[in-house]
């Protein structure tokens, strides 16, 4: 098992630029900033807002966050119970949307927003022990049953 500080060391790079938006087009982003982490999420909630077997997301430290258009289009729902989940999505074609903390100290892209592929790829599997069983199998990357431990 790899150390989330391992991980996050590893994947810290310069600043990168990524560019975004829904399925409908009514939403775009532009986000900038440095990737701490790019992990496969497996977790129950995960699964059910992505309707997949599980959320692949880019951790990142932004720089800078603009909704380039479409902003009154989204909508975010908040898991009464859940210390930190919450989903963000088009109100009109409901796809997947950045978390961004409003003091920018985090963002969490989902990847298959992105308009290109990002210069990394996933460095592991979090919530294993919640996987679906006809889930993707991934074993090749490290996996946690929940968290990485600090």
């Amino acid at each position: 098992m790899v150390p989330v500080c391992q991980i996050t060391q590893e994947m810290q790079m310069a600043s990168a630029s990524y560019t975004g938006g829904c399925l409908c087009g009514a939403v775009r982003y532009e986000i900038s900033g440095d990737v701490r982490t790019f992990l496969h999420c497996h977790c129950l909630r995960c699964r059910k807002s992505s309707g997949t077997g599980h959320a692949s997301n880019l951790i990142i430290k932004p720089d800078s966050a603009n909704w380039v258009s479409g902003e009154e289009m989204l909508s975010s729902f908040k898991v009464p119970d859940a210390e930190r989940f919450r989903t963000v999505f088009c109100s009109a074609c409901g796809s997947p949307l950045p978390r961004i903390a409003p003091d920018l100290s985090i963002a969490v892209i989902p990847a298959g927003s992105l308009d290109d592929e990002p210069e990394t790829t996933p460095v592991g599997c979090i919530f294993w022990d919640s996987r679906a069983s006809w889930s993707c199998d991934n074993s090749e990357l490290p996996h946690w049953p929940e968290y990485p431990q600090q």
